[in-house]
Parts: C-alpha cells; structure tokens; sequence
C-alpha cells in the first residue's frame, strides 16, 4: 500500500488517557520490544520469533533511526504496548522499483516498517495512534511517498492504514499446494 506523504491532511496524534508514547532509547527497549513483536506477531514466519540479534542487526542498519521507532507504554511503567518503526528508503535502495523520474530525481520514500500491537493491548485504538506518529514523523523528512506490506487478511491494519489515505500499489499473491 502507498500514500503520498502530503496529502491527504494527517490527522493529530492524540494518545488515549492512561497511555505515554515516546521514542526508542536504546537497548534498555529491546527485551520489551522482542517481547510485543514476537507475541504480535507469534504466526509470521519472518516477523515473528526474533532475537536480540534480529533487534540487533536492524539497529546496525544505515537507515535506522531511533527517532522513528515509536513506543507505546502503560502510563508510568516499563509495560510496552506496542510499537511504529519507520523506516527511509534512500533511492538506490528502493525495494519495489519504479520507473524513474525526469531528470533523474528519485526521491527517497518512506515505510511503515512494523507496526505491532501486543494482543492483551489490541483493540485501544494504539495501531491509529502508533502509526498516526509515524507518519508525521515521515512526513517531517520531507518524503514524496510513505509505504508498507500488509497481509490481506489483516482487516483490522488494512482498514487503519485505508482509512489514513493508503491504497493498494503492488500485490503480491503466494499459493501453496494442498495434499
């Protein structure tokens, strides 16, 4: 799915009562962090079951940015909710390819890299709110475009991510034989 990153107008990031939200700080996160991942997303063959190497080695990447990884706590505690990490696509790195720009000029485009909600937090409206800061936090660095990857049948991420101005751009379509 894709959206431009100016319009359509972002709502205001308004955080529910009880709830604090800020950034990442680095490795005193992580435990928590693996913790909502892996309980988020226990059936994902890629997202889920990570290690602190797996935290790691995302960490270790060029384009990661403490300042675009969004944290939600439990108001005055250490319990971790959920999560948006973002992420910029230099040009050259892009991952699905589109044709060039006159002149040359591809821009870098933004992603919506993880968003994951701990299941005992589901249904708070966090997954709004989380991306909400992620997306104005993309748009803050000036990109043309923000992206993601979202399962089909995720209906609850689909509809947060439509109703925030993202339609579908590339589909990919995965079958499996039956015995």
């Amino acid at each position: 799915m894709r959206r431009a990153a100016a319009e359509p107008e972002l709502p205001d990031v308004v955080v529910p009562q009880g709830i604090s939200l800020r950034t990442y700080r680095g490795h005193q996160d992580d435990a928590e962090l693996l913790r909502v991942n892996n309980a988020a997303f226990s059936w994902h063959p890629e997202q889920g079951g990570w290690t602190d190497r797996d935290i790691a080695s995302r960490r270790d990447e060029p384009w990661f940015d403490p300042a675009g990884l969004f944290l939600a706590f439990e108001e005055g505690s250490d319990h971790l909710l959920g999560f948006h990490w973002t992420k910029v696509h230099a040009a050259e790195d892009r991952v699905v390819p589109q044709a060039p720009l006159p002149g040359g000029n591809d821009p870098a485009i933004g992603e919506v890299y993880v968003v994951g909600i701990d299941p005992q937090a589901q249904g708070r409206g966090l997954g709004r709110v989380l991306t909400l800061a992620g997306l104005h936090y993309l748009r803050g660095r000036e990109l043309d475009q923000i992206m993601l990857y979202v399962e089909a049948d995720n209906t609850a991420a689909v509809h947060t991510y439509t109703k925030l101005g993202f339609a579908n751009y590339h589909v990919d379509a995965a079958y499996a034989r039956t015995a």
